[in-house]
């Protein structure tokens, strides 16, 4: 029997979804953090997932992951560290659309640092997009001058772009780590290795108590994080990259519709258009080539 085929339109939808999910993830992870801080929602989420996506990935595992393999589980776990927490300590800190909108610079940057790191070609559009981008990034920053927003809101934007130059190199990292192990291999070890790091981080500044008030959200965050994993990784293995991409973008609409309806949040005249320039940037670099998915939860 002939596997039936999936419309394009379907997995584009599926992607959007997956979007979805994962921006319902920052909202609950936010929630968390504001009430016991970004370390210990980051902490004991990972100390729920990594048993929960174990118990799938031993079974349906084939053998044990290759010493390549390994080494980028490793290397990239060890990245997500510094880069999820700086990125929650941000959102703790602003508008979930603005943590957003600045976060999209990731993929790139990525394809900037792949011509050093990778040999790549950056051509005139990556050069452009780049400069558009930027200028993005600095109508935020404007908007945060003008609504004076704070010391906090700034350090928060300043720690999400942080993030997001670790994110670019975590994009080269799954280049690579994509073509050794499939992907509830790479989620198992992304929350086992990160976890763990999370909790040695831990140890230097004060083991968090469990935050049994808000267990209901960890566990929503939890879900929610493994179902926009699994929805992505359907979408592009049921549709190109090229046409899913774009994808990605429909987390701004997400971010400023769920930081609405969870925190009040409203999106300034500035962020939009500094968002808009942002994806517009992104959307002439990613003309040239692929651009991988910037949306993969942290």
């Amino acid at each position: 029997m002939a596997m039936q085929r999936i419309s394009p339109l379907l997995a584009y939808l599926v992607a959007i979804l997956a979007v979805g999910f994962l921006s319902g993830m920052d909202a609950a992870m936010k929630k968390v953090g504001l009430e016991h801080g970004a370390l210990a929602a980051l902490s004991w989420r990972a100390l729920i997932a990594a048993p929960l996506v174990g118990m799938i990935y031993f079974w349906l595992r084939k053998g044990p992951p290759g010493r390549t393999a390994l080494r980028y589980h490793w290397m990239r776990g060890v990245l997500m560290v510094p880069m999820s927490i700086a990125f929650f300590w941000g959102l703790n800190r602003v508008p979930m659309a603005q943590a957003i909108a600045l976060a999209f610079i990731a993929p790139l940057l990525a394809l900037v640092l792949a011509g050093p790191i990778l040999g790549e070609r950056v051509g005139p559009r990556i050069v452009a997009g780049s400069l558009l981008a930027f200028a993005g990034v600095l109508t935020i920053f404007a908007g945060q001058a003008q609504a004076d927003l704070g010391r906090d809101a700034m350090l928060g934007s300043l720690s999400i772009l942080g993030s997001a130059c670790l994110y670019a190199l975590n994009i080269l990292l799954m280049r690579r780590q994509s073509q050794s192990a499939g992907p509830w291999e790479i989620a198992f070890f992304y929350f086992a290795v990160a976890g763990l790091g999370f909790w040695i981080v831990n140890l230097f500044t004060g083991l968090p108590p469990f935050p049994q008030e808000s267990a209901g959200t960890l566990v929503i965050a939890t879900l929610l994080s493994i179902a926009g994993m699994l929805g992505l990784a359907w979408a592009y293995a049921h549709g190109e990259a090229a046409y899913l991409s774009s994808s990605e973008y429909s987390g701004f609409i997400w971010a400023a519709f769920i930081g609405f309806l969870v925190f009040g949040e409203i999106p300034s005249p500035w962020t939009m258009a500094g968002a808009v320039a942002i994806v517009t940037g992104c959307w002439i670099a990613a003309r040239t080539r692929r651009v991988d998915h910037a949306m993969e939860a942290a």
